[in-house]
């Protein structure tokens, strides 16, 4: 077993509960493909479009989903989970519940040799200074520890208002991609062999210089992902 995995923006919670429930079907017999020849699952960011840990609590539902990801770290499998901009506020409960490796910040891995750069690929747009500084308010502890004071049903209806606000203030940006891949040849430059982002849902396979720049798209409408078998980098899609 030496495929290493790769996916992004699966948004759990968007949509209607039968297209959500569908979609967590589709995540599900990914992951059964990936338990039988994986040895490396990376989740890049917005599994879900709202998560948020109370120090007893967490979001209801997913219980397929849970459970699979539980069958994938028992096979022996390594679960890193690489927080997005819809699920940043990730605590404790992945690593204590199926033994993940959490990061709420980009990552550098060398997977059989090879120099990975792992980032969601929020905050790279270069006119966008109001998020990055969003950002920074909504991962501050303080700022984080005062939310959690509130009701998790306020809080979720807060969260999913705020989603639905951004998406429509963001879907005009045709220039992000551009904004992505500056970035991408940038760090390929400086030795990475792969850049693997997600975030603007658009799937993408291309070779930079002397490296590969991989956008994972989404789960919405693409189902598409990363695997790496120690030679090649591919990106496919579920069907």
């Amino acid at each position: 077993m030496h495929k290493t995995y790769f996916f992004s923006d699966a948004h759990l919670g968007l949509g209607t509960k039968e297209e959500d429930r569908k979609k967590e079907r589709r995540l599900v017999e990914f992951l059964e493909c990936v338990k039988k020849d994986g040895e490396q699952l990376y989740i890049v960011g917005d599994l879900f479009d709202y998560w948020f840990e109370y120090e007893t609590v967490v979001p209801k539902g997913y219980f397929r989903l849970f459970s699979k990801l539980a069958e994938v770290a028992e096979a022996g499998i390594q679960i890193t989970y690489l927080a997005g901009n819809h699920d940043a506020w990730l605590r404790s409960y992945f690593r204590d519940e199926f033994g993940m490796q959490i990061f709420l910040n980009p990552i550098e891995r060398t997977i059989h040799g090879k120099r990975f750069l792992i980032h969601h690929g929020d905050g790279l747009l270069k006119k966008d200074t109001g998020y990055r500084i969003l950002k920074r308010i909504l991962r501050n502890k303080v700022n984080i520890f005062l939310y959690s004071l509130l009701h998790p049903d306020w809080t979720g209806r807060i969260a999913r208002w705020s989603s639905t606000r951004s998406r429509k203030h963001t879907s005009n940006r045709t220039y992000e991609g551009n904004d992505m891949e500056t970035f991408a040849e940038k760090k390929i430059r400086e030795g990475f062999d792969y850049v693997i982002m997600g975030h603007n849902h658009s799937p993408l396979i291309r070779n930079i210089a002397s490296g590969v720049y991989v956008n994972l798209g989404d789960w919405i409408s693409s189902n598409t992902y990363a695997v790496f078998d120690g030679t090649t980098l591919e990106l496919k899609k579920w069907t």
